[in-house]
């Protein structure tokens, strides 16, 4: 029997609209690889299950799909690690849409870097009215630290799901963390970056679609998850090796500005102001971060 190469899993919840795009655009390139699909709903409670059941329907055999109570996506993600075979393993959102040819140019690159555990591969921007945008995967710095520090703080390295394969064996030190609704990859995507050979190839492997009711832009979980709890799970000592603990309050900083951001372009004014100062507390150096600091004058005059 041949084993799984690849397998592909599509998180599904309440977004019954897009999901026959995401599952069609899978099974369109099944064929080109060694290849499976499998779809997790996580207890939608729009259309979603009646879509699923008219998609296995027409494509009996071409895939599977199981249901279980919301949990969030961490919990899709590590129930999709459970129940697929695939040595290496695609997270594709059910809003979005995986690129033509994608799971051909992922085998031979796996084939041509048999070590790589992590795969991250260039994708589309596909914004409303139909825009799109081609996101090139920058080459990876050469030592581990910076590659670290580039992920975390300075932003140099991206890493979307979707656009990215990875070898099972990467979730050994530490699976999706569940306690987290929001940036739930952030820590699973730093521990692969500090612990594993990893890679990358110019060919788009997604259409990524910009919407804001996407859970990217949920800013009730985004607060939920908050600053203290992220920070730690990145930094807990299973993930993250102890050399790169030196960055953890920078991080800290970093986080804290993500969540300003977040909270000034929602009009959450009152909220900005106190993560930009807890920024500041955890970092002095973010007075020197000046599109940061140009909001928080801003704010200085409401």
């Amino acid at each position: 029997m041949t084993e799984t190469q690849i397998s592909v899993v599509i998180p599904a919840y309440n977004y019954a609209q897009s999901l026959r795009r995401a599952v069609e655009s899978v099974l369109a390139q099944l064929h080109e690889a060694t290849a499976d699909l499998l779809v997790i709903d996580d207890g939608s409670t729009d259309t979603t299950p009646e879509v699923l059941k008219a998609l296995l329907a027409e494509h009996a055999g071409r895939f599977r799909a199981i249901r279980k109570s919301n949990g969030g996506l961490s919990s899709v993600r590590n129930r999709g690690i459970e129940e697929t075979a695939g040595r290496y393993l695609v997270f594709l959102d059910a809003d979005d849409e995986m690129a033509p040819g994608a799971l051909a140019a992922l085998s031979k690159h796996i084939a041509c870097n048999p070590k790589s555990q992590m795969i991250i591969g260039a994708h589309w921007s596909v914004f409303t009215g139909g825009k799109r945008s081609l996101q090139n995967a920058k080459p990876l710095p050469e030592s581990v630290r910076l590659r670290v520090r580039g992920y975390l703080l300075d932003k140099t390295v991206s890493i979307s799901n979707g656009a990215c394969a990875m070898h099972r064996d990467v979730f050994a030190p530490g699976n999706y963390p569940e306690h987290l609704r929001n940036v739930e990859d952030l820590p699973v995507f730093a521990q692969v970056l500090a612990r594993f050979p990893c890679s990358v190839m110019d060919q788009p492997l997604a259409l990524i679609y910009k919407h804001a009711d996407s859970m990217r832009h949920d800013l009730r979980q985004s607060l939920a998850a908050g600053t203290e709890q992220v920070v730690s799970e990145v930094f807990s000592s299973r993930r993250m090796p102890l050399e790169f603990h030196d960055l953890r309050q920078a991080f800290l900083a970093q986080r804290c500005l993500s969540l300003f951001r977040d909270c000034y372009s929602h009009g959450e004014y009152k909220l900005a102001k106190t993560f930009y100062v807890q920024a500041l507390r955890a970092d002095w150096r973010t007075l020197g971060r000046w599109s940061y600091m140009r909001k928080a004058l801003r704010l200085l005059f409401r």
